[in-house]
Protein backbone atom coordinates (compact mmCIF):
# COMPACT_ATOMS: atom_id res chain seq x y z
CA UNK A 1 0.00 0.00 0.00
CA UNK A 2 1.11 3.46 -0.87
CA UNK A 3 1.87 6.00 1.29
CA UNK A 4 -1.06 8.20 1.81
CA UNK A 5 0.10 12.14 1.13
CA UNK A 6 -0.48 14.78 3.72
CA UNK A 7 -3.47 17.17 1.57
CA UNK A 8 -3.10 21.24 1.89
CA UNK A 9 -5.54 22.73 4.40
CA UNK A 10 -8.56 23.29 1.79
CA UNK A 11 -8.59 19.94 0.57
CA UNK A 12 -8.54 18.42 3.78
CA UNK A 13 -11.70 19.99 4.42
CA UNK A 14 -13.12 19.12 1.35
CA UNK A 15 -12.23 15.25 2.17
CA UNK A 16 -13.91 15.93 5.85
CA UNK A 17 -17.14 17.18 4.86
CA UNK A 18 -17.19 14.16 2.47
CA UNK A 19 -16.33 11.87 5.44
CA UNK A 20 -19.19 13.41 7.15
CA UNK A 21 -21.76 12.09 4.50
CA UNK A 22 -22.92 8.88 4.83
CA UNK A 23 -24.13 7.57 1.34
CA UNK A 24 -22.09 7.66 -1.87
CA UNK A 25 -21.67 8.84 -4.01
CA UNK A 26 -22.69 12.48 -3.74
CA UNK A 27 -23.48 15.75 -5.08
CA UNK A 28 -21.17 18.77 -4.98
CA UNK A 29 -24.15 20.82 -3.76
CA UNK A 30 -24.30 17.95 -0.84
CA UNK A 31 -20.62 18.01 -0.18
CA UNK A 32 -20.46 22.23 -0.03
CA UNK A 33 -23.90 22.40 2.22
CA UNK A 34 -20.91 20.55 4.68
CA UNK A 35 -18.24 23.05 4.73
CA UNK A 36 -17.96 26.34 6.85
CA UNK A 37 -16.35 28.26 3.60
CA UNK A 38 -18.67 29.48 0.98
CA UNK A 39 -16.64 28.46 -1.60
CA UNK A 40 -18.91 28.74 -5.39
CA UNK A 41 -19.39 25.47 -7.53
CA UNK A 42 -16.05 26.02 -9.43
CA UNK A 43 -13.60 26.33 -7.00
CA UNK A 44 -15.26 23.23 -5.18
CA UNK A 45 -15.33 21.59 -8.20
CA UNK A 46 -11.14 22.61 -8.40
CA UNK A 47 -10.62 21.38 -4.96
CA UNK A 48 -12.65 17.43 -6.11
CA UNK A 49 -10.58 17.32 -9.37
CA UNK A 50 -7.35 17.51 -7.02
CA UNK A 51 -8.65 15.16 -4.48
CA UNK A 52 -9.31 12.56 -8.00
CA UNK A 53 -5.95 13.23 -9.22
CA UNK A 54 -4.05 12.13 -5.94
CA UNK A 55 -6.53 9.47 -5.62
CA UNK A 56 -8.73 10.43 -2.44
CA UNK A 57 -11.24 10.67 -4.42
CA UNK A 58 -13.54 9.20 -7.63
CA UNK A 59 -15.57 11.25 -9.85
CA UNK A 60 -18.56 9.59 -11.94
CA UNK A 61 -20.70 10.93 -14.21
CA UNK A 62 -24.29 11.29 -13.24
CA UNK A 63 -26.61 12.45 -15.60
CA UNK A 64 -25.20 16.32 -15.96
CA UNK A 65 -23.56 16.16 -12.67
CA UNK A 66 -20.75 13.73 -11.14
CA UNK A 67 -20.91 11.75 -7.95
CA UNK A 68 -17.57 11.83 -5.89
CA UNK A 69 -16.99 9.14 -3.64
CA UNK A 70 -14.16 8.73 -1.01
CA UNK A 71 -11.32 6.56 -1.93
CA UNK A 72 -9.29 7.22 1.47
CA UNK A 73 -11.36 6.60 4.55
CA UNK A 74 -11.14 9.14 7.07
CA UNK A 75 -9.25 6.98 9.55
CA UNK A 76 -6.42 5.73 7.09
CA UNK A 77 -5.76 9.37 6.70
CA UNK A 78 -6.14 10.57 10.63
CA UNK A 79 -3.49 7.68 11.39
CA UNK A 80 -1.03 8.28 8.26
CA UNK A 81 -1.31 12.30 9.18
CA UNK A 82 -0.49 10.87 13.41
CA UNK A 83 2.44 9.14 11.77
CA UNK A 84 3.84 11.71 9.99
CA UNK A 85 3.48 14.19 12.77
CA UNK A 86 5.35 11.62 15.35
CA UNK A 87 8.15 11.29 12.91
CA UNK A 88 9.02 14.76 12.05
CA UNK A 89 8.17 16.19 15.39
CA UNK A 90 9.15 13.42 17.79
CA UNK A 91 11.43 11.30 15.61
CA UNK A 92 8.64 8.20 15.85
CA UNK A 93 9.02 8.67 19.61
CA UNK A 94 5.44 8.26 21.83
CA UNK A 95 6.60 8.81 24.96
CA UNK A 96 8.55 12.40 23.27
CA UNK A 97 4.97 13.42 21.95
CA UNK A 98 3.02 12.40 25.63
CA UNK A 99 6.06 14.18 27.56
CA UNK A 100 5.59 17.10 25.40
CA UNK A 101 1.75 17.75 25.91
CA UNK A 102 1.99 16.98 30.19
CA UNK A 103 3.61 20.46 30.74
CA UNK A 104 0.52 22.01 29.52
CA UNK A 105 -1.95 19.00 29.24
CA UNK A 106 -5.32 18.76 31.60
CA UNK A 107 -5.66 15.26 31.53
CA UNK A 108 -8.70 14.15 33.75
CA UNK A 109 -8.49 11.06 35.56
CA UNK A 110 -10.70 9.61 32.28
CA UNK A 111 -7.91 10.63 29.95
CA UNK A 112 -5.23 8.49 31.88
CA UNK A 113 -7.45 5.76 32.21
CA UNK A 114 -8.28 5.47 28.29
CA UNK A 115 -3.97 5.99 28.09
CA UNK A 116 -3.29 3.08 30.20
CA UNK A 117 -5.92 0.98 28.33
CA UNK A 118 -3.82 2.14 24.48
CA UNK A 119 -0.85 1.35 26.17
CA UNK A 120 -2.04 -2.47 27.35
CA UNK A 121 -3.64 -3.20 24.24
CA UNK A 122 -0.10 -2.44 22.56
CA UNK A 123 2.17 -4.59 25.42
CA UNK A 124 -0.37 -7.66 23.82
Amino acid sequence: MEPIPHLPDAELEVMQALWALEQYPVRTGDIAARLSRGWKAPTLIKLLSRLEERGFVRGEKEGRANGYTPLVSREDYLAAESRSFLNRLHGGSLSSLVASLFPRAHLTGEDIRRLEQILEQEDK
